[in-house]
């Protein structure tokens, strides 16, 4: 199976994007992978295996790799004589952030009919903003964690009690984060939000609370992790979560009752179908006084989840078998000709 590996991008998460493409050239080795990378200048490079080292990008070097241009049906090396297609089966989108969760990559792929690896259009727009993803939830019948939304131009006042959370509404990897415990640092914590943001969500911060993950797909049958009770501090900032994204290793199954993990498994089922097949997910679920809370959905998980599936190779080789398939739209100009011929005109 070959399988492209996109990742970087125009975004503040593009070293983390780095970080899961060099793990998936550790978790993928039973295929043949080429890794395309696009730079802060969104330029497409085809970079070697053996150069998948973080140094590699930091120093700049991958500028003397070949170039890719994007054309219909894949992406293209040019040479003295022409340009050559990249042969792959699939590409597997692993851009966090802005660019690979926003839509654009998807646009792109289904634009240039390339098979691929991730939310499509629809669903990148209502997980990549966590407002709208609160609108999704809530529509389906999932419970969300009471949140209030404020805008730049808005009174900096809030109604929720502290201790809050305060997040950026369109990033992800704790960046912009901050907890604010009095109202005395509610103005620094709002600051914060407000350099990557236009818009913030502000959510009760509870201490201790349970969170549990769960990841997965739908291919003819559900393909879905275990449950991971993730360890962590008070929550995980930048390094912490730049770290757990380069995770390769089994994690253990959370120690939860059948009753609750059924909760879980069907909160994560009714999220996912049918808005994200074609991709892998992971869902966050905080559990307050026995209900299931949809904390956030990680359309592309750090190094796709890997360490929660049991066999990760072969859920993504099902996956890649099921892709959901753009309708063709056969244009045959029979309303103009009609008109035409109306009109006597050829």
């Amino acid at each position: 199976m070959s399988i492209g590996i996109l990742f970087g991008g125009s975004s503040y998460e593009h070293e983390i994007s780095i970080v899961s493409a060099i793990t998936m050239k550790k978790v993928l080795k039973k295929n043949e992978l080429e890794f395309i990378f696009i730079d802060s200048d969104r330029e497409f490079y085809l970079i070697d295996s053996d150069n998948m080292k973080s140094k590699y990008f930091s120093s700049l070097k991958y500028k003397k790799a070949k170039k890719l241009n994007l054309k219909y049906g894949g992406f293209f090396i040019s040479g003295i004589f022409g340009s050559n297609i990249l042969n792959l089966d699939v590409v597997l989108n692993i851009i966090h952030g802005r660019d690979g969760e926003d839509g654009k990559i998807a646009s792109l792929m289904e634009f240039y009919n390339i098979p691929f690896i991730s939310p499509r259009i629809e669903a990148s727009t209502l997980s990549y903003n966590k407002l709208y993803t609160k609108f999704l939830a809530k529509s389906l019948g999932v419970k969300v964690v009471d949140y209030e939304h404020l805008n730049k131009s808005d009174k900096r006042e809030i109604k929720t009690p502290f201790p809050v959370i305060i997040k950026p509404v369109r990033l992800g990897s704790s960046i912009g984060v901050s907890i604010v415990k009095t109202k005395d640092e509610l103005e620094y914590g709002l600051d914060i939000a407000f350099e990557f943001d236009e818009d913030i969500i502000i959510e009760p911060f509870i201490e201790g609370i349970k969170e549990y993950n769960q990841a997965g797909c739908k291919t003819d049958r559900w393909e879905l992790s275990i449950v991971e009770e993730p360890e962590k501090d008070e929550f995980l900032d930048f390094d912490k979560k730049y770290m757990d994204f380069s995770r390769d290793s089994k994690v253990l199954s959370a120690d939860i009752d059948d009753e609750l993990f059924d909760k879980i498994q069907d909160s994560f089922k009714t999220i996912y179908d049918p808005l994200f097949l074609g991709s892998i997910i992971r869902c966050d679920f905080f559990v307050v006084d026995g209900e299931i809370l949809l904390n956030e959905i990680n359309p592309i998980p750090g190094s796709m989840a890997n360490y929660l599936f049991e066999d990760f190779d072969l859920t993504l080789k099902r996956l890649i078998d099921h892709l959901p398939q753009e309708k063709k739209i056969s244009i045959d100009y029979k309303y103009i000709n009609s008109i035409q011929s109306a009109k006597g005109k050829a």
